[in-house]
């Protein structure tokens, strides 16, 4: 198990994805792209809404590439 964080989850439009840490450095004018290949503005990884983590659904696709693929050191 890594000792440090190497992925987030964040609630984008539409739905709960996850991103590789490095993507919450990105200037907000740059793009991060979440582990299903969905690409987002940067800007939308900061300043969430608290219910935006309620409303929207996590991403499967996310969800199953980080089941099949744990992150290491």
């Amino acid at each position: 198990m890594p000792e440090y964080l190497t992925y987030v989850w964040r609630p984008v439009p539409g739905k709960r994805h996850a991103f590789p840490f490095a993507a919450t450095k990105l200037d907000p004018e740059e793009t991060a792209t979440a582990y299903c290949g969905t690409e987002v503005g940067a800007v939308e990884l900061h300043d969430l809404d608290e219910i935006a983590w309620i409303l929207e659904p996590t991403c499967m696709d996310c969800w199953k590439h980080l089941a099949d693929n744990p992150p290491t050191k």
